[in-house]
């Protein structure tokens, strides 16, 4: 870590020549060394965007790490390009956060970069052609076509032309046959044009000319030149009418945007008739894609257990740099993240929410926008390039000191960070798997927190073990909320015995008549219905009846997902599709059944069971626009839907008056996983989705569908006895030595041909075995899906000590090894991928 961010600034005067080292956005171990033009030497620092050439072809852009005065050894350093910016776009706290994260997370500080800069900072290139200087078409010994000829007659007539261009003139749809024909001609040569991606948004306004306000009779001869011109005359009155220049002359300043007049459909000649002639003005401002909005003054009451647990963690924060806030739902969490992030803001400090995922996101934005205004930004996937790209310049520049995002917004510029928030802390959606820096954002914030100096709040109704652990050494702080927020009373649970409806022929649809008559009761008092399910799709594969075929992907070792709504099966893996065959392809039977059940497929049943019903499904197919949460949420909060389906999104922090009703539809699934989180998982959902119910003046109901009602999980979940469970597993846990009790890291070998991964990952694992460090080592097996993108696949897991630094030797020497292999002919096709904390 020292050689990445040890000393930024090496400050010898004596020495004219200085280099940076850079940070590219490729896997490779280190940073690379540049020299720094002398033009440039004045203009550049620490975290400021350059473009760089890397091999022989690629123009990159890299951030500068460190700068010095010390020239490579081994190669020698090519000069920067040029600056992107006039500021640094990085600061040092997040260089050394991303080098943090490269040797924690076993990965390069160039994936971290990549991971952390939002597409819109980083440059792109354009390929374009221009004509050969060389190039005679007298002496060419190379005959021309039709096509190549007009081309070049083009060029002639431009320095330069896109591939975009060369189409547009040939009238053909691909041109890349005719470039390269054309290179080999010697007639032109191809370049790339480096562009950056963000653009502003611009607004095009008009106001009148000055001395038509400084002199109102001016206006009025005016008038009546014009009076023959009614179009033009339309178009100053609109003007007037909204902007009154004689009553509020500064108002003439700001002007009106351009739209005001075309969308009233009023002539776009006049307008410019009265541009040209001097009348009006027109010009550009940059605007903020993010609507502005004033903060609310209004105070928080907060009840006697919210003020209770506020006081504590303040003082808990004394002492501790982390607090773990044990909330059980409906007790008002959000209410109290609301006056911390108040406090903090108002002493200077910025401030990080952190959401597991875009729903929670889209679901609170609204409530705390109204609290925040325009000093909060929001920083998910679904916004647009230039949408993220603002909220970072936001950050960068002050103009944003509050934050909410999901977890790639702990990558954003701060630099007085005072508070980070990481709620519903036990979600495994904040954990990210591919592409690399595969890292636990919660952990992340925490370390990001420890950089800043900053304080970490975990929040959760069901914390992680492993948090809820740390609340117990006291290494983080405790701080419990156990009364719901008003008179909201936790909801009254049910067990619904699928095998015993099962018998007695009362089972439709896979729904238990308990919860069909809970569902039809909640619907004639006019309230909501919650249904979970933890699986898309309309159901998980199809089966031939005759046979027992089911299809497979072609790609990878799983079976394909029927989706009835596109009438096509499905890979959730690697995105494979294919139609749904009228007939078994293997034996020709028509016989083809749905096995299983998945969103899709409860949406369809609950229609037929309740037709009168108004019914949603919410998942990732029915979310993937940029504001398909936000429908689904507005409609069901404003009561146009009757009965919302979803997978794990529908249990995250939704708040809405009038659910009465949560059906959890096949509890055993969740809980028979081969997981040794399964337990703990299971009892976070269950309870996190039941919490969604009666949060107001009437108590909810939850039925939970099981085959094995005398499971003791469902017990201690009815009970809410977090505790009792927690001490149970973890007896289990320390047996067999699992999270907490020690660190993990899985080491995965991929290769599209089986032996050569089979053999790559046991050499590997024999060189891991001598590794003197504590540790247990599983494996090499092959992976519970075997093959993902026609890549097969073998892990093997190391279980390691987690006291001294038996992590970091064992990090280190795990990339030494893999780099051996690596250089072995047999091996150099090979892909190892580390993934630490994988669970």
């Amino acid at each position: 870590m020292e050689s990445l961010f040890g000393d930024l600034y090496d400050t010898d005067d004596s020495k004219t020549n200085l280099f940076a080292d850079i940070i590219l956005p490729v896997p490779i171990p280190k940073m690379f060394t540049y020299k720094i033009p002398r033009n440039l030497s004045e203009d550049i620092g620490i975290g400021f965007r350059v473009i760089v050439q890397f091999g022989k072809k690629k123009v990159l852009t890299g951030i500068i790490g460190k700068v010095h005065q010390k020239p490579p050894v081994a190669y020698e350093a090519k000069p920067i390009l040029d600056i992107l910016d006039n500021h640094a776009t990085v600061n040092p706290l997040q260089i050394r956060f991303w080098a943090w994260m490269s040797e924690y997370y076993c990965c390069h500080i160039g994936e971290v970069m990549n991971a952390a800069l939002p597409s819109g900072l980083k440059l792109s290139s354009e390929s374009k052609i221009q004509i050969n200087p060389t190039y005679d078409s007298d002496t060419s010994p190379y005959p021309l076509d039709d096509r190549e000829e007009i081309l070049l007659q083009a060029l002639a007539n431009k320095e330069e032309m896109s591939y975009e261009d060369c189409e547009a003139v040939l009238g053909i749809k691909s041109i890349h046959g005719i470039i390269k024909s054309l290179v080999i001609k010697e007639a032109i040569l191809v370049f790339e044009q480096v562009k950056e991606k963000y653009s502003p948004k611009v607004e095009s306004r008009i106001r009148l000319a000055k001395e038509y306000v400084q002199d109102k009779s001016l206006l009025e001869t005016l008038f009546n030149e014009i009076a023959s011109k009614p179009k033009q005359e339309e178009i100053l009155l609109k003007y007037l009418q909204e902007i009154p220049v004689y009553k509020k002359p500064e108002l003439n300043q700001k002007g009106l945007d351009k739209k005001v007049f075309t969308d009233a459909g009023l002539s776009v000649s006049s307008l410019k008739t009265l541009i040209k002639n001097g009348i009006l003005e027109e010009y550009k401002i940059i605007i903020s894609r993010f609507e502005e909005m004033e903060g609310s003054e209004e105070q928080i009451v907060l009840s006697p257990q919210q003020l209770t647990a506020q006081q504590e963690i303040k003082t808990q924060f004394e002492e501790k740099n982390t607090v773990l806030l044990h909330g059980i739902t409906g007790s008002g969490k959000t209410e109290l993240y609301v006056t911390l992030i108040k406090e903090a803001m108002e002493g200077g400090s910025q401030v990080l929410l952190l959401l597991p995922e875009i729903a929670l996101t889209t679901h609170m934005v609204g409530r705390l926008r109204q609290v925040f205004g325009s000093k909060m930004g929001v920083y998910h996937s679904k916004y647009s390039d230039n949408e993220r790209v603002e909220v970072w310049n936001g950050v960068l520049s002050g103009k944003l000191s509050f934050v909410i995002g999901v977890r790639s917004s702990i990558f954003l510029p701060f630099d007085s960070l005072g508070l980070v928030i990481v709620d519903e802390e036990h979600e495994s959606s904040y954990k990210q798997y591919d592409p690399a820096p595969r890292f636990q954002a919660r952990d992340a914030a925490i370390m990001l927190s420890w950089i800043h100096q900053a304080k970490t709040l975990l929040g959760s109704a069901t914390p992680s073990f492993e948090s809820y652990y740390n609340a117990r050494l006291k290494k983080y702080g405790y701080v419990a909320l156990d009364i719901r927020y008003g008179e909201a009373q936790l909801p009254e649970y049910q067990l619904a015995d699928m095998l015993v409806d099962k018998k007695k022929n009362l089972l439709k649809l896979e729904f238990t008549r308990l919860l069909r008559e809970k569902i039809q009761e909640a619907l004639k008092n006019q309230e909501q219905v919650l249904i979970f399910q933890n699986r898309r799709g309309y159901a998980p594969y199809i089966s031939c009846e005759d046979c027992g075929w089911i299809p497979e992907c072609e790609h990878c070792d799983v079976s394909l997902t029927y989706h009835q709504f596109g009438e096509e099966m499905r890979c959730h893996y690697c995105g494979f599709k294919e139609k749904v065959p009228h007939v078994c392809p293997a034996c020709g039977s028509n016989k083809l059944s749905a096995v299983g059940l998945g969103t899709e497929r409860i949406e369809e049943s609950l229609s037929l069971l309740f037709p009168e019903a108004r019914i949603a499904r919410m998942d990732l197919d029915t979310t993937r626009s940029k504001y398909g949460y936000q429908r689904l949420l507005e409609d069901f909060g404003g009561g146009n839907v009757d009965i919302l389906v979803g997978t794990q999104m529908i249990t995250k922090g939704l708040d809405f008056d009038r659910v009465t009703v949560v059906g959890i539809m096949d509890a055993d699934r969740i809980l028979y996983f081969p997981d040794f989180r399964a337990g703990e998982r299971a009892f976070q959902q269950i309870t996190q989705v039941a919490g969604r119910a009666g949060r107001r003046d009437k108590r909810g109901t939850v039925i939970i569908q099981t085959r094995k009602p005398e499971q003791a999980i469902f017990g201690q979940i009815m009970s809410g006895d977090y505790k009792n469970f927690y001490v149970q597993e973890m007896g289990e846990r320390q047996r067999f030595f699992y999270p907490p009790f020690v660190k993990i890291i899985k080491v995965t070998t991929r290769h599209k041909d089986y032996k050569t991964a089979e053999r790559a990952a046991r050499s590997l694992h024999n060189l891991l075995s001598e590794i003197q460090v504590k540790k247990i080592l599983l494996g090499p097996e092959k992976g519970l899906v075997g093959k993902i993108k026609n890549q097969y696949i073998f892990e093997s897991i190391a279980k390691l000590d987690k006291s001294g630094n038996a992590q970091a030797h064992f990090k280190l020497e795990l990339q030494h090894l893999m780099e051996e292999l690596q250089t072995h002919k047999e091996f150099r096709g090979v892909r190892f991928v580390v993934d630490v904390d994988p669970y």
